[in-house]
């Protein structure tokens, strides 16, 4: 770990991102999104990187839920409900027609287990979520929002044909999902410059290696 936050390094989220070194483009220009952006993404890459996601939602939710819960005050608990109501709503209902676009049947989605990098990576949403510590939840979940809307960023018109990528991007680039990232900059913006030198620490690892795992989900999409 490098030197701790001091404000001259402009805000603590992009110290944050300073701290993952050569991760943070692994993960934004990752050869995943890149083919995705691209159109030239194979099908059975994609169908394998949904399934994963689908199942790993159901972290998602439950370190959501214990945002709401950690959130200190009734304006930042809305803000979180509102985000997980977009996560079991909207995306759900994307997953649904996808699946049935990619020939994934209900038994298949609902019976596969998260692969070992990505089982790792639900594990360390769900470590930072059940210490609940706001700053914690903070750190893996601005790490893997910001990631998402980095790349997202990268897309120009026009978007692919398969309606499962290009759905798939505008869920991650558009005025919305670019608000909640920046709210959930901010919220940890706030709080980050006031932590005490090992709390600092530990929101870095915990960034850092949300990073790292991202890098790993996306490899996990080509059988690595």
């Amino acid at each position: 770990m490098g030197a701790l936050y001091s404000p001259d390094q402009g805000l603590f989220t992009d110290w944050l991102r300073t701290e993952t070194g050569p991760l943070w483009a692994q993960a934004t220009s990752h050869a995943f999104t890149t083919e995705l952006l691209e159109d030239s993404l194979d099908d059975a890459v994609y169908r394998r990187y949904l399934i994963q996601d689908y199942v790993f939602i159901e972290t998602l939710v439950t370190v959501l839920g214990h945002a709401v819960a950690a959130a200190p005050g009734m304006p930042a608990k809305k803000r979180w409900a509102h985000f997980l109501g977009l996560i079991t709503a909207e995306e759900n209902d994307y997953f649904l027609r996808s699946f049935e676009a990619l020939g994934v049947p209900e038994h298949e989605r609902e019976t596969t287990s998260l692969l070992p990098p990505i089982q790792a990576f639900a594990t360390l949403m769900l470590e930072a979520a059940r210490s609940n510590r706001y700053d914690e939840i903070l750190a893996v979940v601005v790490a893997a929002e910001w990631v998402y809307l980095s790349w997202a960023e990268k897309a120009v018109q026009p978007y692919p044909k398969r309606f499962y990528l290009r759905e798939w991007i505008e869920l991650h680039h558009n005025p919305m999902f670019a608000g909640i990232v920046a709210w959930l900059r901010a919220e940890l913006d706030n709080i980050g410059p006031g932590l005490s030198a090992d709390r600092q620490a530990i929101v870095a690892h915990r960034f850092k290696e949300l990073v790292r795992l991202e890098v790993a989900f996306f490899d996990a999409a080509y059988g690595r």
